[in-house]
């Protein structure tokens, strides 16, 4: 079985954990690749996520073996066999804790931004992570949960290799693996992108989950008010249909269309992040795909900006039909120059265009079309693409504004480079779009 991103996995495992739904499950993602499909598996079960930071306790001179784990809230769980196997004293015992501790905290509150740690107290608590390797952590996380007191534990995984995973049904009360592949190497096989995920994204991840939870609870049943839009669209251009996630909040004053650039799509986690953002500060949002999944396998494809951009104006009439608020274009990549080349048509009425890391030269002599206010973001270890933007920055006749963020490289996986992008994006757009 492939999958073709953590969402495609998180929305797969969610399906086969549907039986759950009634027993009012904690969803927990391990970090850091674990948390974008718990995040899917709990969105489906309508449940809360938290993440599960669990430090394994490794022998000092063989750190791949566990001798115990430690977890928030003091859970500590040794294996006193393999201590005394291992002929560890208690200093070292001791050093090794003292250090997993120390990373244990970091990563905790990196990750929940300050938010407290859910209870687990009489909970079922559903494990998730995006494969298994050798199982350790996983097996780790697991009498972590049941430490802290979980009256029933759920490991979930999308991919694992057969001897774990029969290893890892005697760690859980369920195991749940949609894959147990024979010639198993590496996680990463199993998925066509399977990109690193940064901090950035987890951190992202666990406060849209926690915002919603706050919504949800603060909300009355009874009390007639708009209510946020989030659903899965069709949208038919030229005859393709196209598949889009439309996101508007609740009095959204503007939408931004997210057109996506060559190896991206509507899962991108980085696009996602930025309209995470943009939701938050009250902008709609459509991130949608403007190739078919079979037309995405022609790498040619990706560089037809003319029928890109062509699918990216009838994605726009077709929004317009569904909203009477300013649009603007964020692209990445090649997607960035179908959204200038859109924009440059006569009859466009595009507020605003964002470009990250995009190519918008790529758009050539259209470019000198364009109305709308652009914003281009580079990093300033992509010299190639800086260069590239700031010939199209002397080409636009309109306003135009370019932001370089120091020591980012083109996908902007660098610690707090997606942020960066984020807030400018944000700002700009609220700015022209809604200011």
């Amino acid at each position: 079985m492939l999958f073709t991103d953590r969402v495609d996995a998180g929305q797969r495992l969610a399906e086969a954990l549907r039986h759950l739904e009634g027993e009012d499950p904690v969803v927990l993602g391990l970090p850091r690749g674990g948390v974008p499909v718990a995040f899917q598996v709990a969105r489906a079960l309508k449940a809360p996520l938290d993440v599960i930071v669990v430090r394994k306790l490794g022998v000092p001179y063989q750190r791949e073996l566990g001798f115990g784990a430690i977890g928030e809230g003091g859970v500590r769980v040794i294996s006193d066999d393999i201590v005394r196997r291992g002929r560890l004293d208690q200093d070292d015992v001791e050093s090794v804790e003292r250090a997993e501790q120390a990373e244990l905290a970091r990563q905790a509150h990196r990750f929940r931004a300050g938010r407290t740690r859910l209870p687990l107290d009489g909970r079922t608590a559903i494990v998730v992570d995006d494969g298994i390797a050798t199982g350790a952590t996983a097996a780790a996380a697991c009498q972590v949960v049941r430490a802290q007191g979980a009256s029933r534990v759920v490991l979930a995984v999308p991919v694992a290799p057969p001897d774990a995973a029969e290893r890892l049904r005697t760690k859980a009360d369920e195991f749940v693996c949609l894959s147990t592949p024979f010639g198993f190497s590496a996680v990463g096989e199993w998925y066509r992108d399977f990109s690193q995920t940064p901090d950035d994204e987890v951190v992202s991840l666990l406060a849209q989950a926690a915002r919603g939870a706050d919504t949800e609870a603060l909300t009355d049943p009874d009390a007639e008010a708009d209510v946020d839009v989030e659903e899965e669209v069709a949208i038919d251009a030229a005859g393709v249909r196209l598949t889009g996630d439309l996101n508007l909040p609740s009095g959204a004053k503007a939408v931004v269309m997210f057109a996506h650039g060559s190896g991206s799509s509507r899962h991108s986690p980085r696009n996602r992040l930025v309209a995470a953002a943009l939701n938050q500060a009250g902008l709609g949002t459509l991130l949608f795909d403007l190739l078919t999944p079979a037309e995405e396998a022609n790498r040619a494809n990706v560089f037809d900006i003319e029928t890109l951009a062509g699918r990216l104006t009838d994605a726009t009439a077709w929004l317009r039909g569904r909203v009477s608020v300013p649009i603007g274009y964020f692209g990445a990549s090649t997607g960035a120059a179908a959204a200038l080349r859109a924009a440059a048509s006569p009859s466009s009425d595009i507020g605003a265009v964002v470009s990250r890391g995009g190519r918008p030269d790529l758009a050539g002599p259209l470019l000198a079309g364009v109305r709308a206010p652009t914003l281009l973001i580079v990093g300033g270890n992509d010299p190639l693409v800086l260069d590239l933007n700031r010939e199209a920055q002397a080409a636009l006749r309109c306003e135009t504004q370019l932001e370089v963020i120091p020591g980012a490289t083109h996908l902007f996986e660098e610690h707090g480079a997606l942020d960066q992008v984020a807030v400018l994006a944000r700002d700009w757009f609220l700015g022209h779009l809604v200011g």
